[in-house]
């Protein structure tokens, strides 16, 4: 049956929702255990989701018209500029947007070639990268505490022992480096961040 010239209802009607199903099996434990729970955060959850689902129509679709090279490097090269200007996204956080997108593209485009056991082990082993990954990467969370240190002389290199046992004794911060934010000669004193353990990513500080 017809409308308008188009079928009103096709096979490839039940392959989407399967596709579709598998799909979200995966990335919503993604998202909600290995991003969600390790991380302690919410921020990037919508976006990681809408994204994922967007993306997983927009290649079920496209995949219906015949798409030569050119135009499937065109369609992902939209994928790649894809940038949130509002906020600095953290490496881990464009990892996980690469992911999500994959993950999508993979279950929309994979064909008759690929059979569901294969489509559900290339799933299944995504999952189980970022999860061990996440799990085996995590550590204490980082802290910092910024003020105020007025005894120059050790802030001078090679002294930074000597600086972080007298902060300790001097205010019960136990660090494990400190960071000089200003110097004022001046007055004799100096704005510095003392910081205590490994940040939960191994990355700087932003």
């Amino acid at each position: 049956m017809e409308f308008l010239g188009i079928p009103l209802y096709d096979d490839d009607l039940w392959k989407m929702l399967v596709r579709f199903a598998i799909n979200l099996l995966v990335v919503l434990p993604l998202v909600h255990f290995c991003y969600r729970r390790s991380r302690g955060s919410s921020s990037y959850v919508f976006s990681f989701l809408l994204l994922n689902v967007m993306v997983f129509f927009i290649c079920f679709t496209l995949k219906k018209f015949d798409l030569g090279l050119g135009m499937a490097i065109g369609l992902f090269a939209i994928f790649g500029i894809i940038r949130y200007r509002t906020d600095a996204i953290r490496v881990r956080e464009m990892t996980y947007l690469f992911v999500v997108v994959g993950i999508a593209v993979i279950n929309a485009l994979s064909n008759k070639k690929t059979s569901y056991a294969e489509l559900a082990a290339t799933n299944a082993l995504i999952l189980a990268a970022a999860f061990i990954l996440e799990r085996s990467m995590i550590t204490a969370p980082k802290q910092k505490q910024s003020m105020v240190y007025d005894n120059l002389a050790l802030l001078a290199p090679g002294k930074e022992a000597e600086l972080l046992d007298d902060i300790a004794a001097r205010t019960g911060v136990v660090g494990d480096r400190v960071k000089i934010s200003k110097i004022d000669l001046k007055n004799g004193v100096a704005q510095i961040v003392v910081h205590q353990g490994a940040g939960p990513d191994g990355e700087g500080d932003s």
